[in-house]
């Protein structure tokens, strides 16, 4: 932009902020599905704080380099307001129109400032296009950061959920595993199997393997890097549910079990785990 036009855009959304804030939620509601439970109040309120900080950021003259200490607080903000509505659930199109709504109202108030001077107009124009997709695109990155966040921490507690240790007895703990058993998995088992084992002093841990379907070489190593954690914390393991098509799987990998316990069914391996304890003996009414 030229000398001349370098103010414009602050004169602008100083001096029509309050038009252009009446446009631009109007923008912005159009963008919402049906059913958005957003305020108009919260809109006007973000809509002008927005203004308000971009109207200072560009008096520096810059429209081209977001990521200048100019937009510190711009950034702030749109960070701010793309992860709360990534936690919201708003969709990434609803997020990212908080900018580009603005693009309708504010090229309109250029249009009437320098509608007289066609070559003015075309630089401002270009300029702030520049300058809102930059911010637009933004929005999208945090929003898209915060949902990949979500969406870990979520994975995260259902590997917890889904790796429940369970004190069956007196020093007897099961570990009921379903589904495929992989390395983030095997550490999340590892961690909550040597909590539980510290938790209750036990001595025989079962892992109980029914529920995964299949069993590689893979998996093999991270059953027995398991359960040689939890003999370092002086707990016995037996592996369950070792079906006839996993015990030839096992097999024909080659890996070596012949360290380990196994039985067939959790109840075998709950069985064997009394007498390991010294508990078959013992009346069961009097262990409830």
């Amino acid at each position: 932009m030229s000398a001349a036009t370098d103010g414009v855009i602050p004169r602008i959304l100083k001096t029509h902020q309050a038009a252009l804030v009446d446009e631009w939620v109007h923008e912005q509601r159009a963008a919402f599905r049906p059913g958005s439970k957003i305020k108009e109040g919260d809109l006007r309120t973000q809509s002008n704080e927005f203004l308000t900080l971009l109207e200072q950021a560009v008096q520096s003259g810059n429209l081209t380099d977001i990521q200048g200490p100019a937009y510190g607080r711009v950034r702030d903000l749109l960070g701010d307001l793309s992860r709360s509505r990534g936690f919201q659930g708003f969709s990434p199109r609803e997020t990212a129109m908080f900018v580009f709504a603005l693009k309708r109202p504010l090229f309109a108030r250029i249009r009437q400032e320098l509608g007289g001077d066609p070559d003015a107009l075309a630089g401002v124009t270009w300029s702030v296009t520049e300058l809102l997709d930059q911010l637009g695109l933004y929005t999208t990155e945090v929003y898209q950061k915060s949902r990949e966040d979500v969406i870990a921490r979520q994975q995260a507690e259902l590997l917890e959920l889904s790796t429940p240790v369970v004190k069956l007895w007196d020093g007897i703990l099961a570990l009921p595993m379903i589904g495929t058993l992989d390395s983030a998995r095997t550490q999340v088992v590892m961690e909550s199997l040597l909590q539980r084992i510290v938790e209750t002093g036990a001595d025989v841990a079962i892992i109980d393997i029914t529920g995964v379907p299949t069993v590689d070489t893979l998996t093999a190593q991270h059953l027995l890097k398991t359960v040689t954690a939890a003999r370092l914390m002086g707990a016995d393991c037996i592996i369950s549910g070792i079906r006839p098509q996993i015990a030839q799987t096992i097999v024909h990998l080659g890996v070596d079990l012949g360290a380990v316990i196994t039985k067939a069914t959790l109840a075998d391996a709950f069985r064997r785990a009394l007498d390991m304890t010294g508990q078959r003996d013992k009346p069961i009414r009097s262990r409830v």
